[in-house]
Order: structure tokens, then sequence, then C-alpha cells
């Protein structure tokens, strides 16, 4: 079934932030901030995995890194475009839209629970390779596998963070849902090397999503976004 992975994926989701939001009300204030700090925690060891995987390489039992100029470049000119556009104001615009939707208005960490959920679960290689491969191929199972993660991620934020955690299921549902849809535009441009430099730099914005979970809001992720736009070009620039 077309576009079925996405489906799955946004389902855990919405499962995920009923669930969490249902246990949350029966947690004491320290348990949602213990639960909070270790989610961060979490998601920042799915980031240094990632960001490891691609930087550092292993050869005759020595351990070399790599790829420091490129994680430079694209996080600066990321942080360039992303600012000059303010993604992540559209972020918060769209959270407040929809507390006032969902009569949530008096919910004052609606928009912070939906904001840090939705970057958490949205960026990284397995939300575009699986959507791609879904698209293309029919193969849901790299979503399947993302959706029993973004399960337990959501499950958790709502049980810290709130209920709005619950919906970023609508973010994911339009991001993988469109990759599905235009994979076949996709797949001549996603070479191995693209994907591998799209990792990377997807790894390091939800390590920075794991630094705002633990240590408070420091970082606007969303505003980092255009780096793996850049990381995938950098692919094509002959070296």
């Amino acid at each position: 079934m077309f576009g079925f992975g996405t489906i799955i994926n946004t389902a855990a989701i919405v499962l995920g932030g009923f669930t969490g939001h249902f246990f949350g009300k029966l947690l004491k204030e320290r348990h949602q901030s213990s639960l909070t700090a270790a989610c961060g925690v979490s998601v920042l060891f799915i980031g240094i995995a990632g960001a490891m995987q691609g930087m550092l390489t292993v050869s005759e039992g020595v351990i070399t890194s790599g790829q420091a100029m490129l994680v430079t470049v694209c996080l600066a000119l990321g942080a360039f475009i992303g600012e000059a556009v303010n993604i992540e104001g559209w972020f918060e615009r769209l959270g407040e839209w929809l507390k006032r939707k969902t009569g949530n208005a008096k919910d004052k960490d609606f928009v912070n629970a939906f904001v840090t959920a939705s970057l958490t679960v949205c960026i990284g290689a397995m939300a575009i390779v699986g959507a791609i491969q879904d698209g293309i191929l029919g193969d849901w199972s790299i979503l399947a596998t993302k959706a029993v993660l973004d399960f337990i991620i959501i499950m958790v934020m709502a049980c810290s963070l709130g209920k709005g955690a619950g919906f970023s299921s609508i973010p994911v549902l339009v991001f993988e849902g469109l990759i599905t849809v235009f994979a076949s535009f996709l797949k001549p441009v996603m070479t191995d090397l693209a994907m591998q430099y799209l990792s990377l730099i997807g790894s390091i914005l939800i390590f920075c999503v794991g630094l705002n979970l633990v240590w408070g809001k420091k970082i606007r992720v969303a505003n980092l976004l255009p780096a793996v736009v850049f990381a995938v070009i950098a692919a094509f620039i002959p070296i």
C-alpha cells in the first residue's frame, strides 16, 4: 500500500501522545522532570551515534575523524538561511494555531511540547530514507521501525512536556507524506554519498534537540534545518 509507512508512523505518534498524556496526569512534577531529562539524554545519544557513524572511520585498528569542514559549513550556512527565514517562528505559529483550534489555549507548555517533539521525530535520515523507500519500492520497514521509536519518545515527551507532543504527528504526516509522493523525483538525486551527508547533519541536529531537552532551550534547532539541504548539495561538489 502506497504511503503505508507514513500512516503507521503517524498513528504511532498519535497513540504515543494519548498514552503519555494519560499517564502524565498520574505523575508528580519531579517524575515529569526526570522523564524529560531521560528523554533528552536518550535523544542526545541517538544523535551522537548517528554523527559518530558519519565522522569516524576505523582502519587497521586506528580510529580517525573527518567531515569537520562539512559540518561547520553546512551548519553555518543553514543557520544563516534559517534565521533569515525564521523557520522556528513558523513552527511556533503553527503550534499557537493548533493550541487555539484544539481548545488548549490555557496550556502554556503546548507550543514548546509541539515544537520540541516535531523536531525530534521529523529530523533524521530514517524519516527521509524510509519515506523514499516507501514511495519507490513500497518498502515501509524503515518507517515501521521508526514508528516504534517515535511511539516511545512521544509517550515520554507527552508525559513530561504535555499533550502538544502528540500533535507532532501533523508535521510528520506532511513531511514524510510529501517525500513519499515525490520519491520518484528524489531517487536520482539521493546518492549514497548524499544520504551519508544528510544522515550526519541530521544526527547533529537531533543532538541539538537533546541539548535543549536536558538544559533548556538554548538552540533554535528549526532554524538550522536548511543545513540538511546544504549537506545534500555538498555531495555533488567535486573535491
